[in-house]
C-alpha cells in the first residue's frame, strides 16, 4: 500500500512538470511564469533572440485580449522578427487556459503581466 501511495505521488510529481498548463491550481505568478515558459519553444537557429509580451487574464485562465509584443531583439528582416514573435505567441496561446487557486484568480483579474520569451544562449 506504501509504495502504491508512493508511485503515484512520484507520477503525479513527473505530470505536472510535463504538463504543467494542466496541473494543480497555480498559487503564484512565478508558478504562472514558469508554466507558460514550459509552453515555449524557439524558432530554429533564432541565435540569441528574445520577445517581450503584455497580456491580462481573466479569472479562468485565459486572456483578455491578444498578446501584444512590446520588446522584439530578433536579428534578420521583419519576417523574422514576425515568426518569432507568432512563435511566443502560440506558446501562450497553446498553454491556456490555466488553472489558478481562488486567491490568484481574484486578484489577476484585468492586470497587464509581461513575459520574456528568449532564445537559448548559444
Amino acid at each position: 500500500m506504501r509504495n502504491t501511495a508512493r508511485f503515484a505521488a512520484v507520477a503525479g510529481v513527473l505530470l505536472a512538470q510535463l504538463f504543467p498548463a494542466n496541473a494543480a491550481s497555480l498559487n503564484t505568478m512565478n508558478e504562472v511564469g514558469t508554466a507558460l515558459q514550459a509552453c515555449w519553444t524557439p524558432p530554429a537557429d533564432s541565435g540569441t533572440a528574445s520577445v517581450t509580451l503584455s497580456f491580462s487574464f481573466k479569472r479562468d485562465g485565459t486572456l483578455i485580449g491578444p498578446p501584444k509584443p512590446t520588446a522584439i531583439k530578433v536579428s534578420g528582416d521583419d519576417k523574422a522578427r514576425q515568426a518569432y514573435v507568432d512563435a511566443a505567441t502560440a506558446a501562450l496561446r497553446n498553454c491556456l487556459p490555466l488553472s489558478f487557486s481562488p486567491a490568484l484568480a481574484k486578484g489577476i483579474a484585468g492586470n497587464v503581466f509581461t513575459l520574456q520569451f528568449n532564445s537559448p544562449k548559444q
